[in-house]
């Protein structure tokens, strides 16, 4: 007996799952065990072009009569949003018992317990392979192939527009703004390119990821969220000299204090996996207490990938498997404690410009050593008399409430010329 589905949306992803459909018919069914068969689509421009596999199928005009289609077994949604039709859409297929596939982050990020309870409740699946790192499989390794641990910390390079650009101010030279528009113009970027380059996206994948590692509920507003956009070529440079690049990082830890959520860019050893993904290309590092430390990498984002995911999770309820959408009911589920950002501790690297005048390197480590926190190393770069002078300093781990104060006291310094600059480091 075949699967049928309906599928809403048909921008980048939702054409993706649709040619992964078409194409892999025969192949899908066998590895499913029955064949899924698309019986409605729709999408907000109905006059668009979609070749001749999608003209032959039946049209829509409204995708929320899809979740009482009696001709539809499972809702493919693949519009986006944390709300409006999205999230109608998902809520009242869940409760006229057909399971959702999804690829929306922010829907899930946000509204992800109260879609679980629900399908809990109707003896549904909720599935979102595809809301995290594209085709690479993060999710259902975390709920499956390393369900027997104990998960530590996740960390990831899991926005793919962020790290082109960051790759190519790299490797090219080229400034953050040069690059932002070209990332927008190969259509890496989201509509409104802030949810990339301020990390909101990122934060949306770091909440998911931390509520199955953990076992605690998404929490979006505990999340600390920081971008690209005052990442400098000058930042670019002093991080090649100090044996580092900068990534934008998304960072959960599990301590016993409590559960860190973070997304900012880190400098990061050119020795480690995640110094060393480029371009769109994402990776999700997980320690555990008995597999050890386990890295996924592959693209993370684009038709293809992200369509890949999306069947992946269909193929899965044709075949019959049932799972918890954070693998724990929702009522397991903790409401843990969440560490602030001022409460994290790592190390940090400081960009300043200076006045060219004796006495300034002391004025700022006695700042740094009025909050205790001990310099590691320190760079200038050659400069012309009576210019001002470009210093980076990094320091050893410390804690992020100290380390803020400092700069706000070396920021009112007379010698500081420009608002000082600071980037976290990680070791891995």
């Amino acid at each position: 007996m075949p699967l049928k589905i309906g599928i809403a949306g048909l921008g980048t992803v939702g054409g993706g799952a649709l040619k992964i459909l078409g194409e892999h018919a025969q192949m899908i069914a066998a590895r499913a065990g029955r064949p899924v068969v698309i019986t409605a689509i729709s999408a907000r421009d109905k006059t668009k072009d979609r070749g001749a596999f999608a003209r032959a199928l039946r049209w829509v005009d409204d995708p929320m009569s899809m979740a009482t289609d009696p001709d539809i077994d499972v809702v493919v949604e693949l519009i986006g949003g944390s709300e409006g039709i999205a999230k109608s859409l998902v809520e009242k297929s869940l409760e006229a018992g057909k399971s959702v596939v999804t690829a929306n982050k922010a829907l899930i990020a946000h509204h992800g317990v109260q879609l679980a309870a629900l399908a809990e409740k109707h003896g549904v699946v909720l599935a979102f392979e595809a809301a995290v790192a594209g085709g690479v499989p993060i999710i259902k390794a975390l709920r499956d192939g390393l369900a027997a641990n104990r998960f530590t910390r996740v960390v990831g390079i899991i926005n793919g527009s962020c790290n082109y650009i960051l790759t190519h101010m790299q490797n090219d030279g080229v400034a953050f703004d040069v690059m932002m528009k070209k990332a927008h113009e190969l259509g890496y970027l989201e509509a409104d390119p802030s949810f990339d380059i301020d990390g909101i996206d990122a934060a949306h994948k770091i909440a998911i990821l931390a509520s199955l590692a953990f076992g605690s509920a998404p929490a979006i507003d505990k999340v600390y969220a920081e971008g690209i956009r005052h990442v400098s070529l000058r930042d670019i440079t002093f991080a090649k000299e100090l044996g580092c690049r900068i990534k934008l990082l998304a960072i959960a830890t599990h301590t016993e204090r409590g559960i860190e959520q973070r997304v900012h860019p880190a400098l990061v050893p050119v020795s480690s996996p995640l110094a060393n993904v480029n371009d769109s290309y994402n990776m999700v590092m997980v320690e555990g207490d008995h597999v050890g430390t386990v890295f996924f990498e592959g693209r993370g984002a684009g038709a293809g990938p992200t369509g890949s995911s999306v069947v992946a999770d269909i193929m899965d309820i044709a075949r019959g498997v049932h799972y918890k959408p954070f693998t724990l009911p929702v009522a397991q589920l903790t409401r843990g404690r969440f560490i602030a950002m001022e409460q994290c501790r790592t190390s940090y690297y400081v960009r300043l410009s200076v006045a060219d005048q004796p006495g300034v390197l002391a004025d700022i480590t006695a700042k740094l050593s009025a909050e205790k926190i001990s310099m590691k190393a320190f760079l200038q770069h050659p400069h012309q008399p009576g210019e001002a002078v470009q210093l980076v300093l990094t320091t050893h781990e410390t804690e992020e409430s100290s380390m803020l104060r400092a700069i706000a006291a070396i920021a009112k310094l007379g010698s500081v010329k420009e608002k000082p600059y600071m980037i976290r480091m990680e070791s891995n």
